[in-house]
């Protein structure tokens, strides 16, 4: 029995037992790599602008600090639980560790619906979760960022908070922040400059230009609008976009920059057209070069990932393809190029890797160079996992997570036990 239960713990525990078997993991060794080390939940209550007081339930999920201080995000949405958090934080570890962050994986959650709360309400209940946080949380134990939900202004509300209790500002505590309250350059658009970066990459391999070229992109918040952004920019043709408000197709290219525009201004992409609306359950099969889910879990399940019909399947969102779709991918190895989440989503975790570094020494870079290591970075890891899977004769998911759990499994070996 655990307390960490539900559909994506159980699939984050199923990917690990695929890993553990393929490195031939003692089952004794087994759950002390798995299991998180620390899990956090509290009340959060909050005053709302009615004058009642309204409770949200909170979570923070340290998976391991064998390497180094926990880093992941926090997620403000309605469906939050603790396995979900859970399983996003062992997803954290996996990718720090592939990449080379010296980092654990962690998360946060708050259940809650943003759109449903006044900014002022969203102020207190983002400083209240902060400040129930700040036993367990810093700069070297465990430092936060955005996720879902949240945004650079959340992020600088936990920053203000975190440094009142410590009577000096303390920028480090958490990345994602705007740059003038200590945020680096490059940061907002890393998540999705990776993914774009990554997949033109493949592209190249492939040898399919981005001219006449197509993408599909599900989700259209920061990691899918800034991976719709770089891919246009290319000259990739991006054909349709989903997000929570609708779904868009146009054969001949979506006007991104103007979507962009128009979901900034309107929270989604409702509104933007009635004559390109589609069925936002049929976007994933859409006929295309690149697929780019990157909205939540599990959303490419064994059925969808059996109608796929792109050649690269960037994955910007964290979990989105099923165990069961794994096995399917899996037989289509030599149709669909798959750059898995760990990797292809890593571009946001890099870059809060060199703001916090920024603001542990108090100088600062200029974006040319965040964007150069940035890329430099997750070229490096591509190449471990394209050449690991080769060797090996694995997928490229295979490949990637057991890099990852390599590496933590070989600190916490030479680190010992303790006592």
């Amino acid at each position: 029995m655990t307390v960490y239960a539900g559909p994506v713990f159980d699939m984050a525990a199923r990917q690990f037992e695929v890993i553990a078997d393929h490195l031939s993991i003692p089952m004794d060794e087994r759950e002390r790599i798995l299991m998180p080390k620390r899990a956090i939940t509290v009340s959060c209550p909050i005053h709302r602008d009615d004058g009642s007081i309204a409770v949200f339930e909170g979570y923070r999920v340290q998976h391991h600090l064998t390497l180094g201080p926990t880093k992941g995000g926090t997620r403000f949405a309605p469906g939050v639980d603790i396995g979900e958090v859970a399983a996003l934080a062992i997803w954290m570890s996996w990718k720090c560790a592939l990449v080379g962050l010296p980092y654990g994986g962690a998360k946060g959650g708050v259940r809650v619906d943003p759109r449903s709360i006044s900014i002022r309400e969203l102020e207190g209940l983002s400083r209240r979760y902060m400040q129930e946080m700040i036993p367990f949380v810093g700069p070297h134990t465990d430092v936060m960022a955005p996720d879902m939900g949240t945004n650079e202004q959340v992020m600088a509300w936990f920053m203000d908070t975190y440094s009142m209790y410590q009577g000096r500002t303390v920028p480090e505590i958490v990345t994602g922040k705007p740059v003038s309250s200590g945020g680096t350059l490059g940061r907002r658009e890393a998540t999705g400059r990776g993914v774009a970066h990554l997949a033109r990459r493949v592209m190249s391999d492939l040898g399919i230009a981005a001219g006449g070229a197509t993408a599909v992109v599900q989700g259209f918040g920061n990691v899918g609008s800034h991976a719709a952004l770089e891919l246009h920019n290319s000259g990739i043709k991006v054909i349709a976009v989903s997000d929570h408000t609708d779904a868009l197709y146009d054969r001949n290219g979506l006007d991104i920059p103007a979507l962009a525009r128009h979901a900034a201004t309107h929270g989604g992409i409702a509104g933007y057209s009635s004559e390109l609306h589609y069925d936002p359950a049929a976007i994933l099969t859409l006929p295309c070069d690149v697929l780019v889910p990157a909205a939540i879990e599990r959303v490419i399940d064994a059925h969808i990932a059996e109608n796929l019909k792109c050649h690269v399947l960037a994955e910007g969102a964290n979990g989105p393809t099923t165990p069961e779709a794994d096995l399917v991918l899996g037989k289509r190895q030599q149709e669909i190029f798959v750059i898995p989440d760990i990797l292809c989503n890593s571009g946001g975790v890099v870059v809060s890797y060199f703001e916090w570094v920024q603001d542990l020494q108090q100088l600062f870079w200029e974006e040319e160079e965040v964007v150069r290591r940035e890329y430099q970075t997750l070229d490096r890891a591509f190449d471990q996992m394209v050449s690991r899977a080769k060797k090996d004769r694995i997928p490229h998911r295979t490949a990637a997570m057991a890099i990852g759990v390599e590496k933590v499994r070989a600190g916490k070996i030479t680190r010992g036990l303790f006592p």
